[in-house]
């Protein structure tokens, strides 16, 4: 691509985060020149959804987080890193079981970044941790380490030589999915493609998270099935977060909504329940518990209360 062409596209996209040196600046044009028609269409209808009443239903890590975004860097006026730090800490003091655990951190920070407000950000931070995702960051992680269970099962099921991939080679699924989980995809998808997950995420619940993994790994089977070793099938997990696929924000919601096929939230419930009760009783909740990267919360927030 010709220079005068490269600075069509900005180096720092709109939510501040710097493109890579490699940024196909001519597949997002693209992709982006198409997607504006359906990003006015939608912004209509939420308009229209809000406006009849809404849609139903530390420390240290402060540094990490977004490095790459200008909006968070500390010669930024006004830094974000002191929003981020005032919802975390507001959040550990309003749900003292769960503290802070790492992963919040981004979660909130993307929080902030689209709605510009604390107070939104901490609502909706709290909708994530307290009700959507229970005990995914609570001291023993059970919440995450079952889901991580249940798409196992799901694989299996819906995708029979990956799951018979993954035994023969005995690759846990949360050396795999640990951080698309913890995370919400953040750091991992395209921020456009992240945000309309949590779109479906706040309205339809904990099941989205089950389709993006299957729509994921369904399109990419044929690679991932030339894994021959633990390391290989990890590198193939981080390549199918890449390209084209997972940039085409709107071409991909669809897909998850067809890929994996029928998913209830009553067949995720059921296979949450047998695979929790599986965890405990393997013993498992103790060896958790124990190499946990979680943070007490009052630790934690004195912690926080030191940094500032």
């Amino acid at each position: 691509m010709q220079p005068a062409e490269r600075s069509r596209v900005p180096r720092i996209d709109p939510y501040g985060f710097e493109r890579p040196e490699d940024f196909d600046d001519a597949a997002y044009e693209k992709f982006f020149s198409s997607y504006l028609v359906t990003l006015t269409r939608r912004a209509i209808k939420w308009s229209r959804l809000l406006q009849g009443g809404g849609v139903p239903r530390s420390r240290t890590d402060l540094n990490r987080t977004f490095p790459d975004n200008v909006k968070f860097r500390k010669t930024t006026d006004p830094c974000l890193q002191r929003t981020l730090y005032n919802v975390l800490l507001a959040y550990g003091h309003h749900n003292q079981g769960v503290g802070y655990c790492q992963g919040m951190n981004f979660i909130a920070g993307y929080l902030i970044l689209i709605t510009n407000n604390e107070e939104e950000s901490f609502w909706l931070l709290d909708a994530l941790v307290g009700r959507i995702l229970p005990d995914y960051y609570s001291p023993a992680m059970l919440g995450l380490k079952t889901d991580q269970e249940v798409l196992g099962e799901l694989v299996r099921a819906k995708l029979p030589a990956v799951g018979a991939l993954m035994e023969r080679l005995g690759v846990l699924w949360t050396l795999l999915v640990s951080r698309w989980f913890i995370c919400l995809f953040v750091d991992i998808l395209p921020v456009e493609t992240v945000l309309r997950i949590w779109d479906c995420l706040f309205n339809e619940g904990s099941k989205i998270i089950f389709r993006v993994a299957l729509t994921l790994i369904k399109q990419h089977q044929e690679l991932i099935l030339e894994a021959t070793s633990v390391p290989d099938i990890c590198d193939k997990f981080k390549q199918i977060t890449k390209g084209s696929f997972v940039m085409e924000c709107h071409t991909f919601m669809q897909k998850i909504f067809s890929e994996p096929g029928s998913l209830s939230m009553a067949t995720v419930a059921k296979l949450r329940e047998s695979c929790r009760a599986r965890l405990l009783a393997q013993g498992l909740l103790r060896i958790m518990a124990s190499s946990s990267i979680h943070v007490p919360a009052g630790d934690k927030i004195s912690y926080l209360f030191m940094a500032a």
